[in-house]
C-alpha cells in the first residue's frame, strides 16, 4: 500500500511501527471518522505478519456483529480475503496464516470467555465500551514474548477506568496516539461541516474535540435552545409510522407517541404524543385510550406500521394485541437498547437538522425535551435522570418509535 495514500497522522503511526517505537500497549484514541480506526487495521495486519504463528491472536469488540462491521469486514477488504478468512459462528479467523480468536465484550461476565487463553497480541475496537474486568483479563493472557495490544477508542468521561488506570499510568509501557476529525484529510470539506452540526453537548465534545468530559445539564440543550426551530412547516411522505407505549408505574403515566421515518430513513418526525394516568385506571380503560390514539393516527395518516410497546409489560401487551386487531395493527415488543444510544440518536439527528415535531400534537414531548436532564450524582457514566421530576415516559415512548432503526438513521461514524 503506497503511503501517499495515507494521511500526514496516519503516517506517523506507521513510521512508529517501522521504526520500532510500538509499547506492549498501544491506544489510538480521538475524534470519530479521524481515520483512526483504518490505520489501526493496516498497523494490526503488518505486526501480526511479522510474529509467529504458533499462538493465537484475538480480535474484540463489544459484540461480535460490532466487530464484523467495524472491524473484520473492512480489514478483509484490505488484505484480501486470500490473506484474511473469519467465522462468527466458530469465532475464529485467519490472518497471514496466523489463527485469530474473535471475542465479544458485551458485559462483566464476558472474561470468563478468555479465562485459560495465551495470547501472542490483541485487538480491541471502541475500547472505552469494554468491562474493566475483560479487559484485565485480556491484558493477563498476552504472555508471549512481544505481545502487543492494538486498540481505539472514543473518549468517555474523565473518570473513566481507561483514562484513569491506563492512560495517565505514567508506569505503563504505553504508546499513546491522538486523531482528531481534521487530520482525516481525506474526507471532504462539506461532509466534515456536516459531521460537527450533527454532534451537540457532550457528544461534540468528545466525538469531535476528542475531549474527556462530563456530561451534565440538559440533555437536549440544542433544542431548548431554540425549539421552534424543529417545528414541521410541511409533511412529507412516510415509509415508516410507529407508535410507541411506555406503561406508567404508581408514580408517572401512561405515554404514547407516533412518529414517521421518511424514505431511505433520511428524517424522523413527532407526529403525536399523549400521556395518560396510571392511578386506578384499569387495563380496559388503557386499551381504550391506546385504541383511539391509534384510530386517530390512521384517519390521519393512513397507516401504522407496528406498535412498540414496554417489553416489561408482558400481560398488558398480550391484552393490547386483541384490542388493537379491528384496526390490524402489529404490537410488538419494544427492544430497549441502551438509553445512552438513543439519546446519541436523537440528538444527532437534531443536530443535522434531520428531526421535526407537530408542535400542536406534540407538547408533552418538547417538555419532555426540555426538562431532561444528566443525572450529577452518578460517577462514571452517564445517565439520564430519572427521578419524577421530568417526563422520562414520554422519552421512552419515543425512542421505541425508532430504536430498532438507529444503524440506518444515523450513518456509521469511526
Amino acid at each position: 500500500m503506497d503511503k501517499n495514500e495515507f494521511t500526514a497522522k496516519q503516517n506517523e503511526l506507521i513510521r512508529a511501527f517501522k521504526q520500532d517505537k510500538l509499547k506492549r500497549l498501544n491506544i489510538l484514541e480521538g475524534s470519530v471518522r479521524s481515520g483512526k480506526t483504518w490505520i489501526s487495521l493496516i498497523l494490526w495486519a503488518f505486526w501480526v505478519a511479522t510474529r509467529p504463528k504458533e499462538y493465537p491472536y484475538m480480535m474484540c469488540a463489544k459484540s461480535l456483529q460490532t466487530l464484523k462491521r467495524n472491524c473484520l469486514s473492512p480489514l478483509q477488504e484490505l488484505v484480501g480475503e486470500n490473506n484474511f478468512k473469519f467465522s462468527l459462528n466458530t469465532k475464529e479467523g485467519i490472518l497471514f496464516g496466523r489463527k485469530i480468536m474473535l471475542e465479544g465484550a458485551n458485559d462483566s461476565r464476558s472474561e470468563n470467555k478468555i479465562r485459560g487463553s495465551t495470547l501472542g497480541g490483541a485487538y480491541c475496537d471502541e475500547l472505552t465500551l469494554f468491562p474493566k474486568d475483560f479487559f484485565i483479563m485480556l491484558l493477563s493472557r498476552m504472555s508471549t514474548p512481544g505481545a502487543k495490544l492494538i486498540a481505539t477508542t472514543n473518549p468517555d468521561v474523565p473518570t473513566h477506568w481507561l483514562l484513569t488506570d491506563y492512560l495517565k499510568n505514567e508506569k505503563l509501557d504505553l504508546f499513546r496516539m491522538f486523531f482528531h476529525i481534521d487530520d482525516n484529510t481525506t474526507l471532504p470539506a462539506e461532509y466534515v461541516e456536516s459531521l460537527k452540526k450533527e454532534y451537540t453537548g457532550v457528544y461534540y465534545d468528545r466525538f469531535i474535540r476528542g475531549d474527556w468530559v462530563v456530561a451534565n445539564g440538559a440533555i437536549y440543550k440544542i433544542f431548548s435552545d431554540s425549539p421552534s426551530a424543529y417545528n414541521a412547516a410541511e409533511l412529507p411522505h412516510f415509509d415508516y409510522i410507529n407508535i410507541g407505549l411506555d406503561f406508567g408505574g404508581n408514580g408517572s403515566q401512561h405515554a404514547l407517541c407516533a412518529s414517521g421515518i421518511t424514505h431511505d430513513m433520511r428524517d424522523l418526525y413527532a407526529l403525536k404524543t399523549e400521556r395518560i394516568p396510571a392511578a386506578d385506571m384499569t387495563p380496559q380503560a388503557l386499551y381504550k385510550r391506546v385504541y383511539d390514539f391509534c384510530e386517530d393516527i390512521l384517519k390521519r395518516y393512513g397507516k401504522i406500521s407496528a406498535m412498540y410497546a414496554d417489553s416489561a409489560e408482558q400481560t398488558l401487551i398480550a391484552g393490547l394485541r386483541v384490542a388493537l386487531r379491528p384496526l390490524g395493527i402489529v404490537v410488538k415488543n419494544s427492544r430497549k437498547r441502551e438509553i445512552n444510544d438513543r439519546i446519541r440518536a436523537t440528538t444527532m439527528l437534531m443536530g443535522g437538522g434531520r428531526f421535526k415535531l407537530i408542535a400542536e400534537d406534540c407538547g408533552t414531548l418538547i417538555n419532555a425535551f426540555k426538562g431532561a436532564v444528566w443525572n450529577d450524582k452518578v460517577i462514571g457514566k452517564e445517565e439520564r435522570l430519572d427521578d419524577g421530576t421530568s417526563d422520562i415516559d414520554t422519552l421512552d415512548a419515543f425512542e421505541y418509535t425508532f430504536e430498532r432503526y438507529i444503524p440506518q438513521l444515523i450513518r456509521s461514524e469511526k
